[in-house]
């Protein structure tokens, strides 16, 4: 079984230009880098809102959730934590939903069940 991470990235253009990561494996300790150095890299060249497509994620750990909340970081200037999301999430699989919510991740980083709806909700 292969657990690597695999990261694919595309434009969509909502109410404001949001930058999707599909990501397909497992989001754990051996792949917290790649997804931070892969959102600092698009970061970097001018994204400003983030989609963490999960529909293919298999694995969620704690290293996982860690660095989904340093991306998180990443993207929301300090004045605008706890007020408006620059990273969304979506279509999470049942099993990675339910770890989401029960930690209570989802209070900050919302998710959403299309990548259509979660695109729409930027910008507003």
């Amino acid at each position: 079984m292969d657990i690597t991470l695999k990261i694919t990235q595309e434009q969509v253009q909502g109410k404001v230009p949001v930058t999707v990561f599909h990501l397909h494996g497992w989001l754990d300790a051996q792949s917290e880098e790649s997804l931070l150095a892969a959102a600092k890299e698009a970061h970097d060249k001018g994204s400003q809102y983030l989609l963490l497509d999960l529909a293919l994620v298999e694995t969620l750990t704690s290293a996982g959730m860690r660095a989904m909340q340093k991306v998180y970081k990443i993207y929301t200037p300090e004045e605008e934590h706890f007020k408006v999301s620059h990273v969304k999430l979506c279509n999470a699989p049942p099993q990675v939903y339910h770890v989401l919510g029960i930690t209570g991740f989802l209070q900050n980083i919302p998710n959403y069940e299309s990548q259509e709806n979660a695109v729409a909700a930027f910008g507003k």
